[in-house]
C-alpha cells in the first residue's frame, strides 16, 4: 500500500460524492429523520424509545451506509472506472482503503449527527457516556460501508444491489435482539444470531444504555463489529478484478 495513492483515491471519491447532494442528504439526514419519527411513535412511552432508539441508532447508519456505498461502488465497477484504475500502479489495498476512508469520513459525520440529535434533542436517556454510544454508531456505519463495498462485486445493476438488502440486512435486523431477546429465540436462530455482527452492535448499544462504564461485554461487542468490518474489507479487496462485469 502507498499512502499518497490511498489518499488520492479517497479525495477522488469525496469529490464525486460532493457533486451528488441527494446522496449526501440520504447519508446525513435519513437516520436523523427516522429517529425523530420513532421518537413521536413512542410519544406516550419514553422508556420504550430509550430502549429501541439506542439500538436503532446503530442499525440506521449501518443500513444507509450499506445502500449508498454499494450503489456508488457498483457504478464505478460497471462504468469501467475500477478497471482503468487497476491498470495504473494502484494496488487493491490502496483502492479499497481509499474507498473505506472516503465513506468512513462520511460515516463519522453521520454517526456524530445522529448521536447528537438523539441525546441532546430527543433526550435519549443512557447510563453510559455519549462518546461510547458514538463509537458504536461509528463502527456500525463502517461495517455498513465494508458490506456495501463487498456486495457491489456481486451485483450487475442498482436494482440487484437493492435486492441484497433483504438477503443480507433484513435477517440481521430480525435476529439481532431488537424485537425479542436472542436467548428466547429458537436455538437454531439463536445460534445464527450469535455469528451476525449486527447482534453485537445492538448488544453494544444496550451496554451503553444500562451501564455507566465500558464493561467487558461492551469491549467484546465493539471488537466483534470492528473485526467484522476489517474482514469484510479484506474480502472486498479480493473481489477487485482487472475486468469488470
Amino acid at each position: 500500500m502507498n499512502a499518497s495513492r490511498t489518499l488520492a483515491t479517497a479525495r477522488r471519491v469525496l469529490r464525486q460524492l460532493g457533486h451528488d447532494p441527494r446522496t449526501i442528504a440520504l447519508l446525513l439526514l435519513v437516520p436523523i429523520l427516522l429517529l425523530v419519527l420513532l421518537y413521536y411513535v413512542f410519544d406516550a412511552d419514553r422508556r420504550a424509545f430509550d430502549s429501541i432508539g439506542a439500538s436503532l441508532l446503530g442499525i440506521f447508519p449501518l443500513v444507509t451506509m450499506f445502500l449508498v456505498t454499494s450503489i456508488a461502488t457498483l457504478r464505478e465497477r460497471t462504468s469501467g472506472t475500477l478497471e482503468r484504475l487497476l491498470s495504473m500502479p494502484l494496488g487493491k489495498g490502496d483502492l479499497i482503503v481509499g474507498y473505506a476512508l472516503a465513506f468512513g469520513l462520511l460515516a463519522v459525520v453521520q454517526a456524530a449527527l445522529a448521536t447528537g440529535v438523539a441525546i441532546w434533542f430527543l433526550d435519549l436517556d443512557i447510563a453510559g457516556s455519549p462518546w461510547l454510544l458514538l463509537l458504536v454508531a461509528l463502527l456500525d456505519a463502517l461495517l455498513g460501508t465494508a458490506l456495501g463495498l463487498f456486495v457491489s462485486a456481486f451485483a450487475a445493476s442498482e436494482f440487484q444491489v437493492v435486492q441484497f438488502m433483504p438477503a443480507m440486512i433484513f435477517p440481521q435486523i430480525l435476529l439481532c435482539g431488537l424485537f425479542a431477546p436472542r436467548g428466547s429465540m429458537q436455538p437454531v436462530l439463536e445460534g445464527i444470531s450469535n455469528v451476525l455482527p449486527m447482534s453485537y452492535a445492538v448488544d453494544g448499544m444496550t451496554e451503553v444504555l444500562h451501564h455507566s462504564e465500558a464493561t467487558g461485554d461492551f469491549v467484546r461487542d465493539i471488537g466483534v463489529v470492528a473485526g467484522s468490518a476489517l474482514l469484510v474489507l479484506a474480502l472486498g479487496a479480493a473481489t477487485l478484478r482487472r475486468r469488470t462485469a
